[in-house]
């Protein structure tokens, strides 16, 4: 029933009835106040802007007066009354269950004010086909069209919303402005053979239909609102299809190399007609199915041109003047959702034990529920000795089998079965049935309103930008303080693997608990046969995944965190080998993830020793193939406990098989788009030639003359002279200063700057043995005072970075932010030991140097030292070189 037509007449004068359409026709009226139209009345309630600033994340129990008048006015004892039916409307939009303070009436999505929304809201029934859908058969006769090019053909479909590159503001049905059909001019003959495409509907994606001929059509999918990558998901409607007639559908702007569809993945289709007379839901459709690389290309944000793959199905209508529907998985919007948590609110009996949160607000004012699920306890004692076990779905809004899994699990807990109680006595549950509303109602594939993946920023300080996240998080971390949480879940789907897996962490670190993060999954393994794959479970951190949700939670100390992989396809196992997964095997999927809880944590822990023995088997078996691949005997050697000492890795032949392979979710976890607006640009990276040409290259064969007269003189008996040199790069003070330089660059440069140094060095010393022949001003230097007063005047000159030129990596020492001088400071006042070390000063060869700061310095020690092979003949003087020679030097005297 629309707002226009209410049941019953407005109780209100003429004024009020002119401003309320005035302020309707200029989108400000919102429809919340129309329970006025339903009661003849308007309920008295606090409004409050709800929010998770508030530290009590638990449901308040005490009832609101409003709530009890209004229930004491409805004929309960006549269920068919006006009243109880008015009642029931009004607790639909009731978004709070009685019983708690803040009471606001439920809310209709908010879309990005750009956005075009159809009026009439798009339903489907649930019910599934009995019998199993197998895979699809590729015969190898399979065409693969290549991309056609728009101007050739009549594009008959295109929506794209316009917008300034972010999320600026969100309203309730988008766009004011009239939602036209978004068909070209077609005369009624062509428009008679020609398909009608829509997806300006909740969670819809579609962005162009190009008709090639009368039984094929081009696809281009929206990309994520505000990004140029991530299509995946594609949900669309068609309507006057003829039936019986072979029609070629060709999705032209995939990403990703590889995908379930060559596997034998079917798309989905629905029929209006046959779900209102034959009651048959979504069901796998089409033949001839091909995914493959086309011929297009399209550039990245970085510029750089990337592939594009294909996906072509043909298929046959089996109605005339239907409406169908096609789609990548069984879609669950956000307004199934609010019904779902609704009909919960009216059951008299669930909301005892489940209470509903407002957790937080999106970007665009959508709201993100928290569910409490608990029986309530006797005592204090009994409840503080509750664990919990947290449970997230849909930060990914592609990912529609995760809602699936979520309503199986909620279905389940809150059910009246023995289990279900048991589980409620023992645990608390947190969930967050969605986390990314405002990507769900607009029809993205992996991201949110920022142009973000969510899944990699839980380490966000962005509270405003990403507040799903972050609430949840915070929520997360005051749980762990107040109790143990046993297990965090976060429910996916998979795009490029059949069944269903767990990705979890590793506790390689914590002896006592090794291993301990394979039980559960094995578990799981046990109770689902069927649908459940442990050989396809991982447990590796990668450094690509430190802003997810499970290696997060994972660091807050919780041992079970896991991600919960369903594939978009179907099982490799067993009986269900060879077909697809429907909503109802991803419901039947989390009641054995609920069984699987109660055997983990059953008091007669028999069951899972034997499955611990049983991982313990299989990850031998594992290891000593490896072993036996590298040729050692694993006889003698306790597999498991010398793990660290043999030092192997479990999973490093194993990449961790990720969803966001192939797009680009890598660049994902930066600022959220409306904020990388005003964000400092990042400066270009000059390369390290033009940076530093200082030093002209000279012929090859006067470098190596001059390398060659570069040898080190050992001919004094008495002692190895060395000759260090450092030199100073002109432009130091501009690098000081600019310490946002890339540590890479100077790395990259480390080679170039060396093989000058020994240039500058060989040509001193050339122009050095010039002037020893005429004079040599040598100043030995032996006392301790003497010492450090020398290096007190010539090591403030020297300047810094300077190569540490070691004979196994060539790096750039990097140095602290402190002033030269302090630095310099700090290194003379460390005592240095003047018996180790004679230092010898040639002030001749300084003078030679059109640059100061060139000084030359002379190591003189026994023969019998072994030189450490970090000092080169072009190092600087330095404590720690000064360490090592008087150390060994020491370590002689000693012994003699």
């Amino acid at each position: 029933m629309s707002w226009s037509t209410p049941k019953y007449p407005l109780i209100i004068n003429p004024y009020e009835s002119f401003m309320k359409k005035h302020l309707e026709h200029y989108g400000y009226f919102t429809g919340r106040n129309m329970a006025i139209a339903r009661f003849g009345y308007e309920p008295k309630r606090n409004v409050k802007n709800v929010n998770s600033d508030d530290s009590d994340f638990e449901s308040d129990d005490s009832e609101n007066s409003t709530s009890n008048k209004i229930k004491n006015k409805i004929d309960w004892n006549n269920k068919g009354s006006k009243k109880a039916e008015n009642y029931k409307w009004w607790l639909k939009d009731n978004i709070y269950n009685f019983g708690q303070r803040e009471i606001e009436y439920q809310r209709e999505p908010r879309w990005p004010f750009e956005m075009q929304v159809l009026p009439d809201k798009i339903r489907h029934i649930d019910a599934v086909i009995e019998e199993l859908e197998p895979f699809y058969a590729k015969t190898g006769n399979e065409e693969m069209p290549l991309y056609k090019s728009d101007q050739k053909f009549k594009t008959i479909f295109y929506y794209n919303p316009h917008n300034c590159g972010y999320f600026i503001r969100s309203r309730v049905g988008g766009n004011r402005e009239s939602c036209s059909r978004l068909t070209c001019d077609l005369s009624d003959i062509e428009l008679s053979n020609t398909l009608l495409f829509e997806s300006r509907f909740e969670s819809g994606n579609l962005m162009k239909a190009v008709k090639i001929n009368e039984f094929e059509y081009d696809l281009t999918l929206r990309y994520d609102l505000y990004t140029n990558k991530h299509t995946q998901w594609y949900y669309f409607q068609i309507k006057n299809a003829k039936p019986n007639v072979n029609y070629r559908f060709t999705i032209t702007n995939f990403m990703k190399s590889d995908s379930l569809y060559n596997m034998g993945m079917k798309p989905l289709m629905y029929s209006e007609l046959d779900a209102k007379n034959k009651n048959i839901g979504w069901r796998r459709w089409g033949t001839s199915i091909r995914y493959y690389k086309n011929n297009q290309r399209s550039e990245d944000q970085d510029g750089n041109l990337r592939s594009l793959y294909s996906l072509t199905w043909v298929c046959k209508f089996p109605n005339e003047n239907d409406v169908y529907y096609f789609a990548h998985c069984y879609p669950y919007t956000y307004t199934n959702l609010q019904d779902y948590i609704a009909d919960i609110q009216q059951d008299p009996v669930k909301n005892k034990y489940c209470k509903v949160k407002i957790l937080c607000r999106t970007l665009a004012e959508n709201l993100v529920h928290l569910l409490t699920i608990t029986n309530p306890s006797e005592n204090e004692e009994e409840a503080s000795s509750k664990r919990a076990i947290v449970l997230t779905a849909r930060v990914h809004p592609g990912e529609t089998n995760s809602s699936w899994m979520m309503k199986g699990f909620l279905d389940f807990l809150l059910g009246n079965s023995p289990d279900a109680k048991l589980l409620r006595d023992t645990f608390i549950f947190k969930i967050v049935p969605m986390l990314n509303p405002d990507g769900v109602i607009i029809g993205n594939y992996r991201c949110s309103l920022t142009g973000r993946d969510l899944n990699r920023n839980y380490k966000t300080v962005l509270k405003e930008a990403f507040p799903s996240i972050w609430h949840t998080r915070e929520m997360i971390k005051k749980l762990t303080q107040e109790r143990e949480v046993l297990l965090y879940c976060d429910l996916h789907g998979h795009s490029r693997k059949n069944n269903v897996f767990i990705y979890g962490c590793h506790n390689n670190n914590n002896p006592k608990k090794r291993f301990q993060e394979h039980v559960f999954p094995m578990i799981m393994s046990k109770n689902a046969k069927d649908l459940f794959s442990y050989k396809s479970c991982k447990f590796k951190i990668q450094k690509s995944k430190q802003g997810t949700g499970r290696i997060v939670m994972w660091n807050l100390g919780i041992m079970n965190s896991f991600t919960l992989e369903a594939t978009f396809s179907g099982s490799t196992l067993n009986q269900k080998n060879g077909y697809h997964f429907n909503s109802k095997d991803l419901e039947q999927l989390a009641y054995s993830f609920c069984d699987s809880i109660l055997d983990y944590c059953d008091p007669d822990q028999t069951k899972c020793k034997l499955i611990m023995n049983e991982i313990e088997s299989l990850l031998k078996e594992q290891i000593r193939s490896k072993l036996e691949s590298q040729g050692i005997n694993v006889d003698q050697i306790n597999l498991l406990e010398d793990l660290d000492s043999l030092n192997i890795k479990l999973d490093e032949d194993e990449q961790e098989s990720s969803d966001d392979a192939g797009s680009d979710s890598s660049a994902d976890d930066g600022l959220p788009l409306h904020l990388e607006r005003f964000a400092k640009p990042k400066k270009k990276k000059v390369k390290a030639k033009k940076v530093i040409n200082q030093i002209p290259r000279p012929k090859e064969q006067t470098v190596n003359k001059l390398v060659n007269n570069n040898q080190i003189n050992s001919n004094n008996s008495n002692g190895v002279n060395i000759t260090a040199n450092v030199i100073s790069v002109n432009n130091y003070q501009q690098s000081s200063s600019n310490n946002s330089r890339n540590a890479a660059e100077s790395i990259q440069t480390s080679n170039n700057l060396t093989s000058k140094v020994s240039l500058l060095y060989s040509q001193v010393n050339t122009e050095k043995e010039k002037k020893e022949k005429q004079t040599q001003n040598i100043s030995v230097i032996t006392s301790k005072q003497s010492n450090e007063t020398l290096l007190k005047e010539t090591e403030k000159k020297l300047l810094k970075p300077c190569l540490n030129n070691d004979s196994q990596s060539r790096n750039i020492r990097l140095r602290s932010a402190k002033p030269l001088v302090e630095r310099n400071e700090e290194r003379i006042a460390k005592k240095v030991n003047p018996n180790a070390i004679q230092l010898q000063l040639d002030t001749e060869s300084a003078q030679l140097q059109t640059d100061p700061n060139f000084m030359t310095f002379r190591y003189t020690v026994p023969n019998e030292v072994n030189l450490p092979g970090s000092l080169y003949p072009h190092n600087h003087l330095c404590e720690h070189h000064r360490k090592k020679l008087s150390d060994l030097f020491l370590s002689i005297h000693s012994s003699k």
